[in-house]
């Protein structure tokens, strides 16, 4: 073969090579059609998981997640930053979630005024931090008599009054959100305004987030048997095992590491807010069921209403307070 037909033979080679090699571009955009479909698989994946979680809990995953950062990062910082923007925090949290159970029970029937209930919620908390127990309990039982009195002055003017017996229920009701709303969460506010007491405030918090969590996973897992089905229909003792497990195990580390209590006071901590965590969530769900709703509001994507979230942390944190009374207050 001469050197020429060689020279020939070699460029035709190349040539094929270069013809058959994709380019740069295709490269690329196959790549990137590649990266895209999987994207899409995962996407598929996520809410084929998504939609079978809102089936058995009825809440939307993603939903829940940003929401419940959102208020965790705002809860943090607001505790360890400073106590003050707690205060500011809480005033906010406590109001609306009185005023999210006024409406709730207006919407079944019941008369509660809002002015005075709204009022109230965002005095307890001043009170509460600068005059301590003595300021929660004023302010509760002003608000109890303030709305009874704007309750009882609305039906004067009224020329079909409402039977004694829907007053008396109204009354009861704005008595309820008193003590049950306003009263219980001013205990949180309470703790914060004691030395360290922020502290004990930021664990217990974290404590009903991981209780909730381990009932909630171990619940979607495991759940089989009901445990009060006519009060809650998807709480079930394999949660609750779930929660409890969590609790014991996060209030021992808690008390050692952030609160400086010996382990024994983290089982007793644990112990004690998977109890009333149960009991909280299980009394909300309670009176939903009275009142033919399934969630207080709308307003938190993925959790419902506030008192949604705070169903487990009103009985906590009054428990939370007694606690740091007995163990680190003396």
């Amino acid at each position: 073969m001469t050197s020429g037909a060689k020279k020939r033979r070699v460029l035709s080679i190349w040539h094929g090579m270069m013809v058959s090699r994709p380019s740069f571009r295709d490269r690329v955009r196959a790549r990137r059609t590649n990266i895209e479909r999987q994207v899409q698989a995962t996407r598929a994946q996520f809410e084929a998981t998504n939609e079978r979680i809102v089936a058995k809990t009825g809440r939307n995953l993603l939903g829940a997640i940003v929401i419940g950062l959102t208020l965790g990062s705002l809860m943090v910082v607001s505790l360890v930053v400073v106590k003050q923007l707690f205060m500011a925090f809480a005033g906010v949290v406590i109001a609306f979630t009185a005023i999210e159970l006024v409406e709730a029970l207006r919407h079944a029937g019941r008369s509660v005024p809002r002015v005075p209930t709204f009022v109230s919620g965002l005095a307890v908390v001043p009170a509460a931090y600068y005059f301590n127990g003595e300021g929660i309990w004023v302010v509760t039982l002003l608000g109890v008599l303030v709305v009874a009195v704007w309750r009882l002055a609305a039906e004067i003017p009224v020329s079909g009054r409402r039977a004694r017996g829907d007053l008396l229920r109204d009354l009861g009701a704005g008595t309820l959100i008193q003590v049950y709303v306003i009263l219980l969460a001013s205990f949180s506010v309470l703790l914060v305004a004691q030395p360290d007491g922020q502290w004990w405030t930021l664990a217990f918090l974290v404590l009903v987030m991981l209780v909730d969590t381990g009932a909630y996973v171990s619940g979607l897992s495991f759940g089989r048997h009901l445990m009060a089905p006519r009060i809650s229909p998807k709480k079930t003792w394999e949660g609750f095992a779930g929660a409890a497990a969590v609790g014991l195990l996060g209030g021992v580390l808690l008390a050692i590491f952030m609160l400086r209590e010996p382990w024994w006071v983290g089982l007793i901590f644990g112990a004690i807010i998977v109890v009333t965590a149960t009991i909280g969530d299980l009394a909300e769900s309670m009176i939903k069921r009275d009142l033919g709703v399934k969630d207080m509001s709308s307003w938190l994507p993925g959790h419902g209403g506030l008192l949604d979230r705070l169903d487990s942390i009103l009985p906590s944190a009054a428990a939370t307070y007694a606690m740091y009374l007995i163990f680190h207050g003396s």
